[in-house]
């Protein structure tokens, strides 16, 4: 019996042939601007379902709206400064961007090493520098987008309460640089946790764990050494937590107040010290991550 005749009834073959692509080439230039696209709307649950848009809408409300009370509470009282510096309102909102970072930093980056896609990334034209490139960026434009957005309501809401224009242009600045840090800084630390593990759970424990242990170690050990008579150590200890890293440099360099023990603030000289473990603490983790995929078979 033949193959033909050994086919099902009415079965066929059709050869429709195979073509070229003779469309545009958009390199690596136009991948690394999707990839970055995608992920940045992916860290708010855009293009996803509606299920995945509550937590980062939810948080991103949550962050903003202290800050529309404050500017409502200002604008009634006609009140001639903010209750809250520029500066200062990150500090405050630690927890609502630390939960915010668990649960998006792992979604960006532990998915793709759990269902195999990175290779597919690397195939080309898109390469390792690129992706990770994309991802950080990503991850530090949706936190700054989280932390800058009631900073923007706080200074057109002292504006419309006719505080000082420069005093505020001024502060609302100052706070940007802040953020700007913050946003480096914690992206890089949630994404090299993140890419540790292929499990989003484990990831998100793994990045709350991170933030929160070493600050709650801070703040004690800060707080025995003030009681003691150490105040020059209680300086230095904010160099093992990436909040007080913050903290020391805005408080230092950019006119904020510090939350350390009894306000005391890093010296002059400390807060270059902070300033340069921050821009370490960043290009590390960047290099952690460049490290981590390093090979394309993860």
């Amino acid at each position: 019996m033949t193959p033909a005749s050994a086919a099902p009834p009415g079965a066929s073959i059709h050869n429709i042939g195979y073509r070229h692509y003779d469309g545009p080439r958009l390199g690596r230039a136009y991948a690394r601007r999707s990839l970055f696209s995608q992920s940045l709307r992916g860290a708010y649950g855009l293009g996803r379902s509606a299920k995945s848009k509550v937590l980062p809408m939810l948080l991103f409300a949550v962050m903003c709206l202290p800050a529309a009370i404050m500017v409502a509470v200002a604008v009634f009282t006609k009140a001639g400064s903010l209750p809250v510096g520029y500066t200062r309102y990150a500090i405050y909102l630690q927890a609502v961007i630390g939960l915010y970072l668990a649960a998006q930093a792992p979604q960006s980056v532990s998915r793709d090493l759990r269902f195999k896609t990175v290779p597919l990334y690397f195939s080309r034209p898109i390469e390792r520098g690129d992706y990770v490139a994309s991802k950080f960026a990503a991850m530090a434009s949706a936190l700054f987008v989280l932390t800058a957005a009631p900073l923007l309501v706080l200074y057109v809401g002292a504006l419309l309460a006719k505080m000082d224009f420069l005093e505020q242009t001024k502060g609302f600045a100052q706070g940007l640089v802040s953020v700007v840090l913050l946003s480096l800084l914690f992206a890089g630390i949630g994404l090299v946790v993140s890419a540790l593990t292929p499990r989003r759970g484990f990831g998100v424990a793994a990045v709350i764990a991170v933030l929160t242990i070493p600050y709650g170690a801070v703040s004690a050990v800060q707080g025995i050494a003030f009681v003691q008579g150490s105040e020059a150590a209680v300086g230095w200890l904010g160099l093992f937590s990436p909040i007080t890293l913050i903290d020391g440099v805005q408080s230092t360099f950019l006119g904020g107040s510090s939350s350390f023990p009894n306000g005391l603030a890093p010296s002059t000289g400390a807060g270059f010290v902070y300033l340069l473990v921050t821009l370490i603490a960043i290009a590390g983790c960047y290099a952690l991550l460049m490290r981590r995929y390093r090979k394309a078979g993860l």
